[in-house]
């Protein structure tokens, strides 16, 4: 879940104690500096029971929640381009101990989606290549160094966006693709890598190829179970993209969607900014459970998974300390040195 403020006000305590979510996520609105972040997140954790997932989406160019507290990272295509593998992991690392610096312990990244015309104008520079093996190459090696942080990377978004032409956030986008080039091209990420994701994050779009009608991935039980689960063999955490996304509201209520998500065979959902959302959400699942068995499993299942996941995580062991001014001097001096180094490797290229 994510919610306003720069810090635990009273209404979020309260929240995060009856909740008790899986984890929380971080914007731009959140952040005012690398102390004020640490210090949020330290006081989100003493609430919840459970060792949270902190997560924010970390991947440099234009979606960079730290930019302005630390500085601006490049972009996936910007350093891909270079076609360096020491420079795809040192990329993973350098945003991976700013992330783990500040608290963090979970980046949504890398963008696992191929670099197609369609979605030029919606992903941009978030996408590694148009060649499939090319993207495994940078995205494997990005996870390594997130790791060698100890940052959980993600898969997403499944089951790939390079087609859609429009913008999940305000639209649900229709990608008119036969599932044999879809599994040979789109999802071919994500199944070579499917051992390395904790995470896999489904996308708001819809396959009509595959479902036989509009229903996004994201409440598809045939893109979570069938394929995702049995058919790819994927046995990490399924979480969906935002469900306040318009994309998959168009679609009912957010009380249907969180249940249907939940149904299809998603683990988590996120819902990222309004808390009313997140209230209704999870009174829909808490009440859905208490009259309907089937459901009860599945959300016991998917609960299940996760506390285990929660168990074995190393990543999710808290840092004691908040980052002092020569910790963040040296983040921000191996951020800038490697953006420059980019700058002379891609220009050189070109």
């Amino acid at each position: 879940m994510g919610f306003d403020g720069t810090e635990l006000s009273p209404a979020l305590e309260r929240m995060l104690i009856t909740l008790q979510p899986a984890g929380i996520i971080l914007f731009a609105r959140n952040i005012t500096s690398p102390q004020q972040t640490f210090k949020l997140l330290t006081d989100c954790q003493r609430v919840i029971r459970t060792p949270i997932f902190s997560c924010v989406d970390l991947e440099g160019g234009t979606v960079d929640r730290l930019r302005n507290v630390i500085a601006p990272a490049p972009a996936a295509a910007k350093v891909a381009q270079t076609k360096d593998k020491k420079l795809f992991e040192r990329h993973g690392r350098i945003l991976g101990e700013e992330a783990r610096a500040l608290g963090f312990n979970t980046d949504f990244a890398p963008v696992s989606d191929l670099d197609l015309p369609p979605a030029h104008s919606v992903l941009g520079s978030r996408t590694a290549s148009t060649d499939p093996k090319e993207v495994v190459t940078f995205v494997k090696t990005f996870l390594k160094g997130l790791k060698s942080a100890q940052v959980l990377g993600c898969g997403k978004h499944f089951p790939g966006l390079g087609e859609a032409n429009l913008d999940t956030h305000y639209e649900l986008p229709i990608i008119e693709k036969p599932f044999e080039r879809q599994w040979e091209e789109d999802l071919y990420p994500f199944r070579e890598l499917k051992n390395l994701f904790p995470f896999m994050m489904v996308a708001h779009a819809s396959y009509p190829a595959v479902t036989g009608d509009g229903t996004p991935a994201s409440i598809s039980k045939k893109w979570m179970t069938d394929i995702l689960r049995k058919k790819i063999g994927y046995k990490g955490l399924i979480l969906t993209d935002d469900l306040e996304m318009q994309g998959v509201l168009k679609m009912g209520s957010i009380e249907e969607i969180s249940v249907r998500t939940m149904q299809a065979g998603a683990d988590m959902f996120l819902i990222c900014h309004k808390e009313d959302l997140v209230w209704r959400a999870y009174e829909a699942i808490l009440q859905f459970a208490e009259c309907d068995k089937k459901f009860e499993r599945r959300i016991n299942d998917a609960s299940g998974r996760v506390l285990h996941f929660k168990k074995s995580a190393r990543e999710l062991k808290p840092i004691k300390n908040a980052p002092d001014e020569k910790t963040i001097a040296r983040l921000r001096e191996n951020i800038q040195k490697f953006t420059a180094e980019i700058e002379a490797r891609t220009q050189t290229k070109a």
